[in-house]
């Protein structure tokens, strides 16, 4: 589920977007709550906004007072609410009918790769992200800059135990595939015909031994002998694509 009063690269408890592909995709959903927009005259004027929504004009150096100091804001910064709460079951009632995989993150925490994950998600039409609660990065403008638009079309899940969410992911008929670099088998060999759940372990770190205790089997990417491992955004990025293109049969 989503939190909506976790903190962020917040003003208060609001995260702060920046740069045309968060701000405009956070005015484009209608789920998201857009409390004020700064902008360079010359931005703004290439927008469409509500004739309510309040709007300062500002320069470029103003606004890059306002976001981190290597944030490339493009002219544009968005004070949000949080988005609501995703549950679980919800996100799972959404993927009965159809084969499209599905995310699960132990303790990936970086927010650069998070909102690239997201990207990669939203690229390759995943079901959604599914997330521990207390480790895993909030909505803020990093995750929204890396994810470039995705973090408002693809459902996050966050989730008080992780190992118990992946039990209701298994019930629900998800093959609960982890991908760590010691498994003896590569993703292709070990995804059947049946909806995946790729598991992706923190950086560095991996996956926990409980994690990996709670997948149905242990996968790794063929990759070869010259590097030690992939990003984990890099990673899920390829496991997408390999259970998107995966044959029926």
């Amino acid at each position: 589920m989503r939190r909506g009063n976790r903190q962020a690269a917040t003003h208060g408890n609001r995260p702060r977007f920046w740069g045309r592909h968060a701000v405009i995709a956070a005015l484009a959903n209608p789920e998201r709550v857009v409390r004020k927009i700064w902008g360079t005259r010359e931005a703004l004027g290439a927008l469409e906004l509500p004739p309510v929504l309040p709007i300062t004009y500002a320069d470029v150096a103003d606004l890059g007072r306002m976001v981190p100091s290597d944030a490339p804001h493009q002219g544009l910064v968005a004070e949000v609410e949080p988005l609501d709460d995703v549950w679980l079951g919800e996100l799972l009632d959404r993927g009965a009918e159809d084969r499209r995989p599905l995310l699960v993150l132990d303790q990936v925490t970086d927010p650069h790769n998070v909102g690239a994950i997201l990207r990669s998600a939203a690229a390759f039409d995943a079901l959604g992200i599914v997330t521990q609660d207390r480790h895993a990065p909030p909505e803020s403008g990093t995750v929204a800059r890396a994810a470039s638009g995705a973090l408002e079309v693809v459902p996050w899940v966050r989730v008080v135990n992780l190992a118990r969410a992946l039990e209701e992911i298994a019930e629900a008929g998800f093959w609960r595939i982890g991908l760590t670099g010691h498994a003896r088998q590569t993703l292709a060999e070990a995804m059947g015909p049946q909806k995946v759940a790729l598991v992706l372990g923190a950086e560095g770190e991996g996956m926990r031994q409980n994690t990996e205790a709670h997948c149905d089997e242990l996968a790794k990417l063929p990759i070869s002998g010259k590097v030690e491992s992939l990003n984990v955004s890099n990673a899920a990025a390829i496991a997408l694509y390999a259970a998107v293109t995966r044959k029926e049969d």
